[in-house]
Protein backbone atom coordinates (compact mmCIF):
# COMPACT_ATOMS: atom_id res chain seq x y z
CA UNK A 1 0.00 0.00 0.00
CA UNK A 2 1.22 3.17 -0.98
CA UNK A 3 0.77 6.43 1.25
CA UNK A 4 1.36 10.07 -0.05
CA UNK A 5 2.15 12.75 2.70
CA UNK A 6 2.31 16.32 2.23
CA UNK A 7 5.30 17.75 4.35
CA UNK A 8 6.59 21.69 4.35
CA UNK A 9 9.18 20.01 2.20
CA UNK A 10 7.40 18.91 -0.34
CA UNK A 11 5.55 15.24 -1.06
CA UNK A 12 6.77 12.46 0.51
CA UNK A 13 5.82 9.05 -0.36
CA UNK A 14 5.20 5.97 2.44
CA UNK A 15 5.13 1.98 0.69
CA UNK A 16 3.64 0.11 3.74
CA UNK A 17 4.47 -3.71 4.17
CA UNK A 18 2.21 -4.44 6.82
CA UNK A 19 2.41 -7.12 9.73
CA UNK A 20 -0.82 -9.15 10.09
CA UNK A 21 -0.64 -8.44 14.02
CA UNK A 22 1.94 -5.62 14.66
CA UNK A 23 3.19 -4.56 17.75
CA UNK A 24 5.96 -1.96 16.21
CA UNK A 25 6.16 0.02 12.89
CA UNK A 26 9.98 0.35 12.08
CA UNK A 27 10.29 3.53 9.36
CA UNK A 28 12.89 3.45 6.94
CA UNK A 29 14.10 6.35 4.68
CA UNK A 30 17.06 6.09 2.11
CA UNK A 31 20.54 7.97 1.88
CA UNK A 32 21.14 10.79 0.20
CA UNK A 33 22.52 8.64 -3.39
CA UNK A 34 19.63 6.58 -3.76
CA UNK A 35 15.80 5.10 -2.84
CA UNK A 36 13.79 2.01 -0.93
CA UNK A 37 15.16 -0.25 -3.17
CA UNK A 38 18.21 -0.18 -1.27
CA UNK A 39 18.82 -4.07 -0.88
CA UNK A 40 18.80 -3.66 2.96
CA UNK A 41 15.65 -1.68 3.58
CA UNK A 42 13.81 -4.16 1.16
CA UNK A 43 15.24 -7.37 2.54
CA UNK A 44 13.87 -5.68 6.35
CA UNK A 45 10.81 -4.49 3.97
CA UNK A 46 10.68 -8.52 2.94
CA UNK A 47 11.29 -10.08 6.77
CA UNK A 48 10.06 -7.71 9.40
CA UNK A 49 6.29 -7.99 9.12
CA UNK A 50 6.66 -11.79 9.67
CA UNK A 51 8.23 -10.91 13.08
CA UNK A 52 5.14 -9.01 13.82
CA UNK A 53 6.43 -5.08 13.21
CA UNK A 54 5.13 -3.15 10.09
CA UNK A 55 7.87 -2.22 7.99
CA UNK A 56 7.04 1.76 6.28
CA UNK A 57 9.55 2.28 3.48
CA UNK A 58 9.59 6.50 3.36
CA UNK A 59 10.38 8.38 -0.21
CA UNK A 60 11.77 12.02 1.01
CA UNK A 61 10.18 14.97 -0.82
CA UNK A 62 13.20 15.63 -2.82
CA UNK A 63 13.59 11.92 -4.22
CA UNK A 64 9.01 11.85 -4.93
CA UNK A 65 10.37 15.30 -6.93
CA UNK A 66 12.97 13.10 -9.12
CA UNK A 67 15.83 15.00 -7.76
CA UNK A 68 19.38 13.92 -7.84
CA UNK A 69 20.88 15.92 -5.33
CA UNK A 70 19.95 15.54 -1.45
CA UNK A 71 18.80 18.76 0.17
CA UNK A 72 20.37 19.82 3.21
CA UNK A 73 19.86 18.19 6.31
CA UNK A 74 17.55 20.62 8.48
CA UNK A 75 14.95 19.81 5.11
CA UNK A 76 15.87 16.29 5.12
CA UNK A 77 14.73 16.69 9.06
CA UNK A 78 11.46 19.11 8.13
CA UNK A 79 10.50 16.14 5.76
CA UNK A 80 10.59 13.11 8.54
CA UNK A 81 8.86 15.48 10.32
CA UNK A 82 5.90 15.82 8.11
CA UNK A 83 5.61 11.62 7.87
CA UNK A 84 5.68 11.31 11.38
CA UNK A 85 1.77 11.65 11.79
CA UNK A 86 1.13 9.36 9.49
CA UNK A 87 3.66 6.53 11.93
CA UNK A 88 2.26 7.54 14.48
CA UNK A 89 -1.30 6.79 13.32
CA UNK A 90 -0.46 3.38 13.27
CA UNK A 91 -0.85 3.56 17.57
CA UNK A 92 1.84 1.58 18.04
CA UNK A 93 5.52 2.10 19.28
CA UNK A 94 7.96 3.52 16.29
CA UNK A 95 11.21 2.75 15.88
CA UNK A 96 12.75 5.46 13.51
CA UNK A 97 15.06 4.35 11.16
CA UNK A 98 16.78 4.76 7.92
CA UNK A 99 20.13 3.81 6.03
CA UNK A 100 23.39 6.57 5.85
CA UNK A 101 21.84 9.87 5.55
CA UNK A 102 18.19 8.43 6.59
CA UNK A 103 20.31 7.34 9.37
CA UNK A 104 21.61 10.35 10.80
CA UNK A 105 18.18 12.56 10.10
CA UNK A 106 16.32 9.44 12.55
CA UNK A 107 19.19 9.64 15.30
CA UNK A 108 18.48 13.62 15.19
CA UNK A 109 14.65 14.02 15.44
CA UNK A 110 14.37 10.09 17.81
CA UNK A 111 13.99 12.34 20.96
CA UNK A 112 11.77 15.24 19.71
CA UNK A 113 9.20 12.84 17.58
CA UNK A 114 9.43 10.66 20.71
CA UNK A 115 10.62 7.60 18.66
CA UNK A 116 10.28 4.35 20.76
CA UNK A 117 14.25 3.66 19.12
CA UNK A 118 16.61 4.11 16.25
CA UNK A 119 17.62 1.65 13.79
CA UNK A 120 20.84 3.24 11.91
CA UNK A 121 21.89 1.58 8.82
CA UNK A 122 25.47 2.23 7.66
CA UNK A 123 25.86 5.28 9.65
CA UNK A 124 27.92 7.88 8.01
CA UNK A 125 30.02 8.33 10.59
CA UNK A 126 32.36 10.36 8.45
CA UNK A 127 33.11 11.00 4.96
CA UNK A 128 35.45 8.92 2.86
CA UNK A 129 39.02 9.32 3.93
CA UNK A 130 37.99 12.19 6.21
CA UNK A 131 37.70 10.60 10.28
CA UNK A 132 38.24 14.01 11.31
CA UNK A 133 34.86 14.99 10.46
CA UNK A 134 32.69 13.51 12.54
CA UNK A 135 29.55 13.01 13.11
CA UNK A 136 29.41 11.27 16.30
CA UNK A 137 27.65 13.61 18.31
CA UNK A 138 24.24 12.71 15.73
CA UNK A 139 24.65 9.16 17.03
CA UNK A 140 25.56 9.07 20.90
CA UNK A 141 22.82 12.10 20.96
CA UNK A 142 19.26 9.97 20.19
CA UNK A 143 18.87 9.39 23.01
CA UNK A 144 16.77 6.09 22.65
CA UNK A 145 17.91 2.46 22.42
CA UNK A 146 19.60 2.79 19.08
CA UNK A 147 21.31 -0.02 16.45
CA UNK A 148 23.48 0.21 14.42
CA UNK A 149 24.10 -1.94 11.52
CA UNK A 150 27.56 -1.48 9.52
CA UNK A 151 29.76 -3.04 6.84
CA UNK A 152 32.94 -3.95 7.94
CA UNK A 153 34.84 -2.15 4.94
CA UNK A 154 32.31 0.76 4.99
CA UNK A 155 34.53 3.58 4.00
CA UNK A 156 32.27 6.26 5.63
CA UNK A 157 33.06 4.41 9.02
CA UNK A 158 33.95 0.88 10.10
CA UNK A 159 32.56 -0.72 13.45
CA UNK A 160 36.17 -0.20 14.73
CA UNK A 161 36.05 3.46 14.25
CA UNK A 162 32.53 3.86 16.22
CA UNK A 163 32.82 5.08 19.63
CA UNK A 164 31.80 3.79 22.86
CA UNK A 165 28.50 4.76 23.33
CA UNK A 166 25.16 3.07 24.67
CA UNK A 167 23.83 1.74 21.72
CA UNK A 168 24.64 -1.95 20.15
CA UNK A 169 26.01 -2.93 16.70
CA UNK A 170 25.81 -5.66 14.77
CA UNK A 171 29.04 -6.17 11.54
CA UNK A 172 28.29 -7.14 8.58
CA UNK A 173 31.86 -9.13 7.73
CA UNK A 174 33.39 -7.48 4.12
CA UNK A 175 30.09 -5.09 3.32
CA UNK A 176 30.84 -1.93 2.02
CA UNK A 177 27.93 1.20 2.39
CA UNK A 178 25.39 -0.45 0.71
CA UNK A 179 25.92 -4.25 2.26
CA UNK A 180 27.86 -5.53 -0.73
CA UNK A 181 30.21 -7.59 -0.68
CA UNK A 182 32.86 -8.66 -3.20
CA UNK A 183 33.10 -11.69 -4.73
CA UNK A 184 36.23 -12.79 -3.12
CA UNK A 185 34.61 -12.69 0.35
CA UNK A 186 34.16 -14.94 2.71
CA UNK A 187 29.80 -15.11 2.99
CA UNK A 188 27.79 -14.55 0.18
CA UNK A 189 25.73 -11.53 -0.67
CA UNK A 190 22.62 -13.41 0.61
CA UNK A 191 24.49 -13.98 3.87
CA UNK A 192 25.67 -10.39 4.18
CA UNK A 193 21.71 -9.69 4.14
CA UNK A 194 21.07 -12.65 6.47
CA UNK A 195 23.38 -11.04 9.29
CA UNK A 196 21.51 -7.66 8.40
CA UNK A 197 17.82 -8.88 9.16
CA UNK A 198 18.83 -11.39 11.71
CA UNK A 199 20.29 -8.67 13.88
CA UNK A 200 17.67 -6.23 13.24
CA UNK A 201 14.77 -9.31 14.45
CA UNK A 202 17.13 -9.86 17.39
CA UNK A 203 17.10 -6.35 18.69
CA UNK A 204 13.79 -5.70 17.58
CA UNK A 205 12.92 -8.38 20.20
CA UNK A 206 14.92 -7.24 22.78
CA UNK A 207 12.89 -3.87 23.00
CA UNK A 208 10.33 -3.80 25.81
Amino acid sequence: MIEIVETEAGTARITWHRAEEPRLVLALSHGAGGGVEARDLQALARVLPGHGVTVALVEQPWRVAGKKVAPAPKTLDTGWRGIWPALAGMELPVISGGRSAGARVACRTASELGAHAVLALSFPLHPPGRPEKSRAEELLGAGVPTLVVQGGNDPFGRPQEFPDGSYDTVEVADADHGFAVPKRAAITQEQALETVTAGVVRWVGSLA
